[in-house]
């Protein structure tokens, strides 16, 4: 069984003191596929180290988080550029807008949001997309660049049926994680209406562990306990869902 984890910071500091053990965990429990969202600059060379240790199993984004979004944005998109040029990757993300944590640098997150969408066009490349109480933002942007050409991930889904189908329109998986096995996750109410073929699995290690985790420090291996929960909900097995998922990621980023 291929399980692939298309999201995860395993170069996280929340990792250095067992990162490899925490690797390998997940890796005996058939998570092989690890894609690593970009942050900023200042993880570059993480990344880049993750990638040489673990060759086969790592596949790197490249993008700006919407809450890294700051003064200096402008060099940091410079940094992508330069990177998306030089090096080999996968995805461009985690890129968005979130209005959890600062509203103020809405105007410029929307232009880095923008930017980078174009940059992924450029290179064929898929987007992954970050909202954090910002779908009407996110919808605004993705409906001005819609096209064949874009294409991506929604990471860590949590919205609503209607945003769901919405997210899809615009040729969007859904990034279903940790939050689908919580008691007031809601997603897990209406997942069962959206055909499998638009979902994809993650953890968002280390955050947003998965029951019983909640609330500990998220890794891949717990990746599991999502897998159990969508067998459940879809109603087949674990093996079936995981090959469904794992050829969903495949599509997405052609790997």
């Amino acid at each position: 069984m291929i399980i692939t984890d298309t999201h995860t910071h395993l170069y996280s500091e929340a990792f250095d003191d067992d990162r490899s053990e925490m690797i390998n965990r997940a890796i005996e429990q058939g998570v092989t596929r690890f894609f690593i969202p970009a942050i900023d600059s200042t993880y570059t060379k993480a990344m880049l180290q993750l990638e040489k240790d673990y060759p086969e199993n790592m596949f790197l984004m490249s993008g700006l988080h919407p809450t890294h979004v700051k003064e200096n944005y402008k060099e940091e998109l410079d940094h992508i550029e330069h990177m998306l040029a030089t090096h080999k990757f996968y995805a461009v993300g985690e890129i968005g807008i979130d209005l959890y944590w600062d509203k103020t640098t809405l105007d410029i997150q929307k232009v880095a949001f923008k930017h980078q969408i174009q940059l992924a066009k450029q290179y064929g490349l898929p987007i992954v997309i970050h909202c954090r109480e910002a779908f009407d933002e996110v919808f605004e942007v993705l409906e001005s660049e819609k096209g064949d050409d874009l294409f991506g991930v929604f990471h860590c889904f949590t919205g609503s049926l209607e945003q769901a189908h919405q997210a899809i329109s615009y040729n969007m998986k859904l990034g279903v994680g940790g939050v689908s096995t919580f008691k007031n996750g809601k997603i897990d109410q209406f997942l069962n209406e959206i055909d499998l073929k638009h979902i994809v699995l993650e953890t968002d290690a280390p955050y947003l562990a998965p029951t019983p985790f909640r609330g500990k420090r998220n890794e891949s291996a717990y990746i599991i306990k999502v897998l159990e929960k969508l067998a459940t909900i879809y109603q087949i097995s674990e093996e079936t869902l995981a090959e469904i998922t794992t050829e969903n990621s495949k599509s997405i980023f052609k790997v």
